[in-house]
Parts: structure tokens; C-alpha cells; sequence
């Protein structure tokens, strides 16, 4: 067998440490090859032909390779070498490897150094060899290199494997190669153990691919077969055949192709722009035209498709990219239309067979025929005389989409060796697509629950105006865990918050989704700041222990003109004076983030005039990579400080001034709110006694204070909705007094206090029932009503829409 190391070989491996030419054999279940390189048949001798299907062990020159082998003939095989069939069987789930001394009588003994990978998958193969000649290792005393297995990720050059071992796996597809790539780099990348303290990572030497080494035998044996020297055939084959260089410099610049694409294609997850690059990547250099085809569902970010394409299957088009004159394709190929295609088209049958289609030349009947199956468009000059290759882009064996490709006449042709670059190239770039397409529908799915999550807060609420922002993350992805909120509260107050759960992505806006109602739900209960933020960090921590953020809970009483304020690790807001316009950071017990644990929580008392303005932001707005988060601070005050004609145009101002600021990547939420306050002229007060005469008492002094603020029109029914819940204060309380208060805004607020606390619900009455039929009446003639526990009792209101209030004329 000729396993003489070419010059060019030894060379190389002396240039570059451990480059050296590799065999590789692929062993399945049944122990027998199912894969054998040019590698394999220049080290042992056999053709691909005579080794695929054959018993390995009838191969390989390892002694005790295989069990129950008696193969270790002392004219051939010297020594034993490392059993292989512990792995081979299965048996180890780990990698191994070995040297074995081989005798060859024409070049006398001779070492062979391998290394084993058990496989697991859906395919056939369960054990990968690499094997080489010991004689080419780069070490001049490479009698003493050992073979072992290292980390990929501590060399440099350990991508070489992952990159060129499918191109001489033959047979094999990209996906099986694939497989056995990355199960070959995490069980160990092959490496020469040279001394306890050196080791050279193994540089693939292949050789000549197995392509141009297939015609080249083709060539050889055609002369040999033609016999007629001089003959013009056997005058080509030979020159063929010794003039390997141009064909091999053909090759290599189809594999060139392909390794450039492979850097261009792929350099974000953004679906769009991925097909983009992988369409233009062929333009020029491999064809003159490319229009890449995706199948709806792929391109709305649906998820993986449903099924095999058919023809009813919608296709989109969604790029194309060619060198004929600017327009030639637009108007019979636009780009982004959605297209059924027909059947008996090679289009069809790329995509339900999901094999290249190759058609060198396209004549002039065939271009009628594929033409005539369009409907409206005439294909004929665009396609005719072309030469035509469609592949196929998938991922996981489901047809995604399909590229065209066509080379104008007077081109060579594509021919056979370019339906393998083309394929391959639709292999990677369907991997490339089938990420992005991944991304994009988690995106979309996250991006969906944020929206969903995220509060309509109202512009104008009792005795202040809001309004607020949120920014998507620019370099983490779309979604993340900001929220913000605003929650009516009784009292005309109003609650306000702003929260950062830690981290990107679906579970993220998860957790926000849950902590955000969790605080909806306790501020319902009229908690005070400090206790809701407890409880928050309790819920957090029974959540999982990942349940980490930030969170901000202000409570703002337009008639007593406070804040109370309780922080959880979130940075301070800012207040706008309405006085003066100064802008300061209010200095608050900062406290630690909910989901920590054993830290406690203040609530701090902030006074405030009609006027103010109230900021709060999470960190993506203040916080830049490499900068101090004190200068966003700084600059978030001086922003909020600006004069603005609305609130929109204040939240706009501040964006524009910190969001133009380099670095942001984190998303955004802004909640500005102005704290109008409630005139003490629009506040009425009394107290009743616990007597049942106080209910006609009640409806009077409604009825006489709303005549003074000019509301006669809504008398009758606030007396009507006042004596029913007076009434039912009046039953339920123990205290001597209950209290009584109308508030004048854009709506007129009824609230009415007693100290028993037990909350009223609505009932269904019978028809003999003596209650249960007041909150029904409240309820239908209310626009809102509701009833919330107080430290000592409770308080039951209700609101009643006017056709005018004095919020307008007063602004």
C-alpha cells in the first residue's frame, strides 16, 4: 500500500506545529465503516470502495482494537495497541486514544497514533477514529509524542477542525458532520503530548479534497483504459491528470468562497438582515443573480413551520441581489411579494424534495415551460439561456426557504461541483437563518408579554398629570424586566412605580409581569409604602431565588400636598420645584433590592407644592458603560429641569438629552408625573354620628355643597349614591362617628369612613331580602367605586363623572 508522505506534506507539518495529515473513519453500531477519507486510504491502503461496509477491525492497524479479533498477524502487526472496543460497544462515555506499531514490507515498521470518539444521535455513527502517521509528527524525537485530548477553547487553531472536518467526512451531510463536529470539540480537541509540560494542538493537514482526488483517479484510469497514445482524449486526461495545481487551485477557491461567506453571513440576529447577507454573499463572486424565498411563518417570526410545503405553501420573497442593469427584476421579481408557487417547477421541487436543483442551461422550450406556470408575468427573457441552481435552506431537515441562483450566458455553467458549493453554502446559511429565526420569535413572543404588561397609564388623575416612556434595550435585545406603573388609591391619592427586574429576555418580562401585579394587588389593600415593599421582597424570594430587582413605591396625596416614598435598591427620583424650577435628587433610605431578603424597608415623608414635578427612570437611562452613573444623574436633573409646553414634550426633552449619550444598551422606563394638588376650596368635610336620622342629614349637606359648586345636575344622583353607602357605614360601625367627604375634581370623588373592617361586596338579593341591594345600585350609577382597609377601619367611595369641573378652569 503506498503510504508515502508527499513532500509538500512534511513540509507543512515542519512549518506549522502539529500540522499533519489526518485519516478519519467513521464506525457504526453493527462495528462496521460507514465513512473512510482520502486520509484513511493514503494511511492504510484501501480505497473507499473496498473499506465502507467492511468490518473495521479487518482495517484498522491497531492490535486488540476489536474484541474476539484475531487479526494480529506478526508480518503485518507488531505489538499490541490500546483496546478500542470498550468504545466501540458503547461501553465508555469518554474519548480515547493510543499509539500502534505497523509493519509494511516495503517501508518496514511504522507508528500509527489515533484518538476515539464514542458518538451519540439520531444517525448510524458511533465512533469517530483520526489517525496518523507518527513519522509526520513535528517533533524531532517523535518516537516519544503521545496522543491525548485537551480543552478546543485553550488553542487558537482549534477551529481549523470544527471548520474543514465535514468537508472529508464523505457522503455525509452537513447536519450528521456537523454533529460529530461539536461532540468531537466537547469530548476533547486531539493534541501531541510531547512532554508533561508541552502540548501542540493537532493543525489538519487534508490533503487534497476528495473531489479533485476522485477525477484525478477518473483521469488516470481513462488514460490507462484509452490506450491510444497521442489520441486527443488520452491527450486531455493525461494533461489532467498531470497538472494537478489548476484544478486544486479550482477547489480551493470554491472552498475560499465558502469560508468567506461563512464570515460575512451571520453577524447579527437581526432576520432581515441576515438575509440579506446571505444572499448578497453570492453576488458577483458565485453567481450574477440570487433571490433568497422564505416561507411566511419563518419570516413573521411564527415559530418553526408546521409540515412539509406544498403548493399552497406562501413564500415570501424577501431579497434579491443581482449585476444585470438597476430595475431588470423589479417589476416580473419584486421584492417582498408572496407567492404560491406551482408545481412542475424546479423551484417546487426543491423545496418538497429539499435537494439542489440543477438545470446548466435553461432552453428556450424549458423557459417557456417554467414560465407558462406563472400566472401575469413573463419569465422568458429574464430565465432563458440562463444556467439555474435552487437549494434548498434548512434547518433540522424542514425546507425553510430556497435561494435561486443563475449565471447569465457566456458563464460557465454551474455543473456539479458547484451544486456541492451551493448546497453547502444553503446549509450554512440555513443554520444562520434558523438562529435568527429563533431570536426573532422569542423576541416577538417577549416582546408581546412586555406589551401586555405594560401599564396605559392615565394622562390626567386626580390632582396630578402623567406621562410616561419606555425604550427598548439596543444591544441586549428587544425585551427586558422595566416596568412601571400608576395605581389609583382611595383618598384621590395616587400611587406611582417604577421597578427593574434583573436580566434580559422572556424570563425577565416574566418576572415583571408578576411582581408588577403583585404590587397592583397590594396597593389595592392601601398598604403603606414601607410594608408593600416587605411583603414584595417576601413574594420575591418564595418566587425563586432569582427573583431579583429594583423597585420604587410613591404615594402622592394631592390634598394633604406629601409623597411617601419607600426605595428597594432603585435610584432616587427627581423633583422639579415649581417655584423656582431647581431640580435635586431626593435623598432617600435606599434599602436592598426585593428578592434579597433580611433588609428592611423605610417609608420617608416628602412635601411637596402644586406644580412639582415627580421623575422616576430605571437605570438605562442614566447608567453608560464606562462612564459614572453620578454624570447621568447630574445630567437626568438638568434635563427634568427644562422648561417643557407639556409633560409629553418634558419626557421627550429628557430622552433626547440622555438617550443620545453612546453606550445605552439596558432598556428604559420614565414616569413623569405633576403634582397639581387639590385646592382645599374643592375639599368638604363633616362628621356623623352613628345615628340612622344621619343618613338624611348625609344627602343634605351633598346635595347643599354641591348647589354651591355650581353642580346642581349631579344632586339627585350623588344624594341618592351618598345615603347608600352612608347607610351602610351607619350599620356596620362601633365608633361614635363615621367620616364624610366630597372632593371636586374632574369627577367628584364621595368617600365615606367608619372603623369596622370588614370590606363590602356585593350580594345577590332575594326577593324577600331586606339587604343587598344598595352596592347595586352604586355599582350601576357609579363610574367607578371600590373600598379599601385603613390602619383602623375602612373606607368606601365612589366616583361620579360631571359634565364639567373645575380642573379645566383652573388650567
Amino acid at each position: 500500500m503506498d503510504r508515502t508522505a508527499s513532500g509538500s506534506a512534511r513540509e507543512a507539518a515542519a512549518d506549522v506545529p502539529g500540522r499533519i495529515p489526518l485519516a478519519v473513519i467513521v464506525v457504526d453500531s453493527a462495528r462496521l465503516v460507514t465513512h473512510w477519507s482520502t486520509g484513511a486510504r493514503r494511511l492504510f491502503g484501501h480505497t473507499r470502495e473496498e473499506a465502507v461496509g467492511r468490518a473495521a477491525v479487518d482495517l484498522l492497524p491497531v492490535a486488540g482494537a476489536f474484541a474476539h479479533a484475531d487479526w494480529q498477524d506478526p508480518d503485518v502487526y507488531d505489538g499490541p495497541g490500546q483496546d478500542l472496543d470498550a468504545s466501540l460497544g458503547g461501553e465508555t462515555a469518554y474519548p480515547t486514544s493510543g499509539r500502534a506499531r505497523m509493519t509494511d514490507t516495503g517501508r518496514g515498521p511504522a507508528d500509527v497514533v489515533w484518538w476515539a470518539y464514542p458518538l451519540v444521535g439520531p444517525g448510524v455513527e458511533r465512533l469517530l477514529v483520526l489517525a496518523a502517521d507518527a513519522a509526520q509528527l513535528p517533533s524531532a524525537e517523535h518516537e516519544r509524542v503521545a496522543p491525548g485530548f485537551g480543552l478546543h477553547t485553550d488553542f487558537a487553531d482549534a477551529r481549523q477542525l470544527a471548520e474543514r472536518l465535514p468537508d472529508i467526512l464523505p457522503n455525509m451531510g452537513p447536519a450528521a458532520s456537523s454533529r460529530i463536529v461539536s461532540q468531537v470539540l466537547e469530548l476533547g480537541y486531539p493534541v501531541l503530548e510531547i512532554s508533561q509540560q508541552e502540548r501542540v494542538p493537532v493543525t489538519p493537514d487534508w490533503g487534497m479534497p476528495k473531489y479533485v482526488e476522485r477525477r484525478r483517479r477518473l483521469a488516470r484510469a481513462y488514460v490507462q483504459d484509452d490506450g491510444a497514445a497521442g489520441s486527443p482524449a488520452a491527450a486531455a486526461a493525461a494533461a489532467f491528470a498531470d497538472e494537478p495545481d489548476l484544478e486544486y487551485a479550482a477547489v480551493r477557491e470554491h472552498l475560499e468562497f465558502l469560508n468567506d461567506v461563512s464570515g460575512r453571513i451571520g453577524s447579527s440576529l437581526d432576520l432581515a438582515r441576515t438575509i440579506r447577507e446571505v444572499t448578497s454573499a453570492a453576488v458577483p463572486r458565485f453567481t450574477d443573480f440570487a433571490g433568497t424565498h422564505l416561507r411566511a411563518a419563518v419570516l413573521a417570526g411564527e415559530g418553526f413551520p408546521d409540515g412539509p410545503p406544498d403548493v399552497s405553501t406562501v413564500w415570501h420573497r424577501v431579497w434579491v441581489e443581482h449585476n444585470d442593469e438597476p430595475g431588470r427584476w423589479d417589476d416580473t421579481v419584486p421584492v417582498g411579494e408572496a407567492i404560491a408557487f406551482p408545481a412542475d417547477t424546479p423551484f417546487f421541487q426543491c423545496m418538497v424534495t429539499g435537494d439542489p436543483v440543477l438545470i446548466p442551461r435553461i432552453s428556450e422550450e424549458a423557459g417557456n415551460r417554467i414560465s407558462e406556470r406563472f400566472e401575469k408575468r413573463d419569465l422568458r427573457p429574464l430565465i432563458t439561456g440562463r444556467s439555474m441552481l435552487v437549494v434548498p435552506l434548512k434547518a433540522r431537515n424542514v425546507v425553510l426557504g430556497f435561494m435561486v441562483l443563475m449565471r447569465r450566458d457566456g458563464r460557465e455553467p454551474f455543473n456539479d461541483m458547484d451544486r456541492t458549493t451551493g448546497a453547502e453554502l444553503a446549509a450554512r446559511a440555513g443554520l444562520v437563518l434558523d438562529n435568527a429565526r429563533m431570536y426573532t420569535y422569542q423576541e416577538n413572543v417577549a416582546e408581546t408579554l412586555q406589551d401586555s404588561m405594560l401599564p396605559q397609564v392615565a394622562p390626567r388623575m386626580a390632582g396630578c398629570d402623567a406621562a410616561t416612556r419606555y425604550l427598548p434595550g439596543t444591544l441586549l435585545g428587544r425585551v427586558g424586566g422595566d416596568w412601571f406603573d400608576s395605581i389609583k388609591l382611595s383618598g384621590s391619592r395616587t400611587a406611582f412605580v417604577v421597578g427593574d427586574v434583573m436580566g434580559h429576555g422572556l424570563n425577565s418580562a416574566a418576572m415583571m409581569g408578576q411582581l408588577r401585579t403583585a404590587v397592583q394587588t397590594m396597593a389595592a389593600l392601601d398598604l403603606p409604602p414601607a410594608q408593600l415593599m416587605r411583603n414584595l421582597d417576601d413574594l420575591a424570594q418564595r418566587l425563586g431565588e432569582h427573583y431579583l430587582a429594583t423597585c420604587l413605591y410613591a404615594v402622592y396625596d394631592p390634598i394633604r400636598s406629601e409623597l411617601l416614598i419607600s426605595n428597594a435598591g432603585h435610584i432616587p427620583p427627581v423633583l422639579v420645584r415649581a417655584a423656582d424650577g431647581r431640580s435635586e435628587l431626593l435623598e432617600l433610605p435606599t434599602g436592598a433590592p426585593v428578592g434579597v431578603g433580611g433588609v428592611p424597608f423605610e417609608t420617608a415623608k416628602v412635601r411637596v407644592d402644586p406644580g412639582d414635578r415627580l421623575v422616576l427612570c430605571t437605570d438605562g437611562l442614566v447608567e453608560v458603560r464606562g462612564a459614572d452613573i453620578g454624570d447621568g444623574l447630574a445630567a437626568l436633573c438638568e434635563s427634568a429641569a427644562h422648561p417643557a409646553a407639556s409633560m409629553d414634550d418634558a419626557c421627550d426633552t429628557i430622552i433626547r438629552a440622555l438617550n443620545t449619550r453612546g453606550g445605552r444598551k439596558d432598556d428604559v422606563a420614565l414616569l413623569m408625573a405633576r403634582l397639581n394638588g387639590i385646592p382645599a376650596d374643592d375639599v368638604a368635610e363633616w362628621e356623623l354620628e352613628t345615628d340612622p336620622r344621619e343618613a338624611g342629614r348625609a344627602r343634605r349637606l351633598v346635595g347643599g355643597q354641591l348647589r354651591a359648586w355650581g353642580l346642581g345636575e349631579a344632586v339627585e344622583t350623588a344624594e341618592l349614591l351618598v345615603s347608600e353607602i352612608v347607610t351602610n357605614a351607619l350599620r356596620y360601625a362601633h365608633a361614635p362617628r363615621i367620616g364624610l367627604r366630597l372632593v371636586r375634581s374632574d369627577a367628584l370623588l364621595c368617600e365615606v369612613t367608619d372603623d369596622d373592617q370588614s370590606l363590602p361586596a356585593l350580594l345577590t338579593a332575594g326577593r324577600d331580602d331586606e339587604f343587598g341591594r344598595g352596592l347595586h345600585v352604586v355599582s350601576g350609577l357609579a363610574r367607578e367605586w371600590g373600598a379599601s382597609r385603613l390602619a383602623r377601619g375602612k373606607t368606601v367611595w365612589f366616583e361620579q363623572a360631571l359634565a364639567h369641573g373645575p380642573a379645566s378652569r383652573r388650567r
